[in-house]
C-alpha cells in the first residue's frame, strides 16, 4: 500500500462502505470496484451498505461478495438510523475482522468516525481538509468539483492499485430482455425510431417541467421517432401527465418493469432525455446516447463522462450549481427545449431537428 508496510498481501477482508440507495450513486462506484477487485484478486469483499444496493451483488459478483446491511446513522439522510440496530451491527463488523476498511460514502464529515469503529486493521477515504483523517496515508482530500466517478477512483489509487478505466457497465441477462417481452407485449426489435423520455428524478426540484418534455417529445413523433415515456411506481402520474400534454402518441413504461427490465429496454433505445437521475447512469454504463437536463446538480461532478455520447443542457434552476470553473451554458424555458432538440438531431443524425417554439 502506498506509503505503508506491510504491502498489500495481507489484505484478505475488504469492506468497501458506501450507504447511498441511489442507482447513479451505486453505479459511479462500480469502476472503483473494478480497479480494487484487480489489484486484490483473491480478498473477500464486502459492501457495507442499503438494501437498495443488492443489485450490485446481483449484477457483479465478480467484484462483490457480500452486502452488509448499514442500520442508519444520526445525521445521515439516505437511512432514518436505527439506533437499537447499530450495537449489533458493530459487533458484526468486529467479528469479521476486516484488514481494511474503505470509507467511499462521501467527504468524511459524518461518516470517518463511523467506519473507524468497523474495526478494521487500516482504514482509507477521504476527508474534508481542517476535519478528522484516521490516517493521512491512505486518506485522499474531498474534492467537490471532481466527477464522483474519478472521487471513488482517487481513493483507490491512494491505496497503490491503478484504475483501470472510468468507464461504467451494467451487464444484462436473458432474463432481463424476457422480462421486457413478456410486460411490453410488443416486439422492440421491429421499432427503428424508438427515443427513451424519462422526465422523472429523485426529488421535484430536480425535474424539468412535463410540459418542455411533452414538446421535445412531440417533436420527435413529428419525425418519425417512437416516443418510450419510462419512470417508477412513483412517477406513473408524472409520467401520464407528458402523455397527456403531448399532441402525438406515446408508449408509457412507467412502473412496469424492473431494474433489469428497464436497462433491456433502455439499450434498444437510440437516444435516452432525462433528468440528471438513475437512468442517465444507466445510459452510461449501456452505452446509450443521451441527453441530460440539469436543475440543482452539478454536471461537473454528475454528467457522464463521454461528451460525446451524452450531452448536458442546463436549466436556470441549475445554475447556482454549476462548478465555478465550469463554462456549461444556461438555457432559460423554450429555449432549453431548442437546446435539446439540437443535441437530439445530431445525435440522431437529424442535424435539422430544431424546436417550432
Amino acid at each position: 500500500m502506498t506509503n505503508t508496510e506491510p504491502g498489500t498481501d495481507f489484505l484478505k477482508k475488504i469492506a468497501v462502505f458506501r450507504a447511498l440507495k441511489g442507482l447513479g450513486d451505486l453505479l459511479c462506484a462500480v469502476p472503483a470496484l473494478r480497479a480494487l477487485r484487480a489489484g486484490l484478486p483473491n480478498a473477500q469483499m464486502c459492501l457495507v451498505g442499503l438494501p437498495e444496493a443488492n443489485f450490485l451483488l446481483e449484477r457483479f459478483p465478480q467484484f462483490l461478495d457480500e452486502l452488509i446491511i448499514f442500520p442508519g446513522w444520526p445525521g445521515m439522510p439516505e437511512r432514518e438510523p436505527q439506533p437499537y440496530q447499530i450495537p449489533q451491527f458493530l459487533s458484526e463488523m468486529h467479528s469479521k475482522s476486516f484488514d481494511l476498511s474503505i470509507q467511499m460514502h462521501g467527504n468524511g464529515s459524518v461518516f470517518n468516525p463511523v467506519t473507524v469503529l468497523f474495526g478494521a486493521s487500516y482504514i482509507a477515504g477521504q476527508y474534508l481538509p481542517g476535519n478528522f483523517c484516521p490516517d493521512p496515508g491512505r486518506f485522499v482530500e474531498y474534492d467537490a468539483r471532481v466527477p464522483e466517478v474519478r472521487r471513488c477512483l482517487k481513493i483507490i489509487e491512494k491505496l497503490g492499485f491503478e484504475p483501470l478505466t472510468t468507464e461504467l457497465e451494467f451487464p444484462l441477462t436473458d432474463r432481463d430482455y424476457a422480462e421486457l417481452t413478456t410486460v411490453t407485449g410488443f416486439n422492440l426489435a421491429e421499432i427503428n425510431q424508438f427515443v427513451c423520455i424519462h422526465p422523472g428524478a429523485s426529488t421535484p426540484e430536480r425535474r424539468w417541467a412535463p410540459e418542455y418534455f411533452a414538446a421535445v417529445g412531440d417533436e420527435l413523433t413529428g419525425r418519425g421517432h417512437t416516443v418510450v415515456l419510462t419512470g417508477s411506481a412513483g412517477e406513473i402520474g408524472l409520467v401520464e401527465e407528458v402523455a397527456r400534454r403531448m399532441r402525438g402518441p406515446a408508449i408509457c413504461m412507467a412502473g412496469k418493469l424492473s431494474l433489469g427490465g428497464m436497462a433491456a429496454l433502455l439499450n434498444k433505445a437510440r437516444l435516452l432525455i432525462c433528468n440528471d437521475t438513475g437512468i442517465s447512469h444507466l445510459a452510461d454504463a449501456l452505452k446509450v446516447k443521451s441527453i441530460v437536463i440539469f436543475s440543482r446538480s452539478d454536471p461537473l461532478v454528475w454528467a457522464p463522462l463521454d461528451r460525446r455520447l451524452h450531452r448536458v443542457v442546463i436549466t436556470p434552476a441549475g445554475e447556482g450549481a454549476i462548478s465555478p470553473h465550469e463554462s456549461f451554458r444556461v438555457h432559460p424555458g423554450w429555449s432549453a427545449v431548442a437546446r435539446v432538440l439540437v443535441e437530439a438531431g445530431e445525435l440522431l443524425g437529424q442535424a435539422d431537428l430544431v424546436s417550432i417554439r
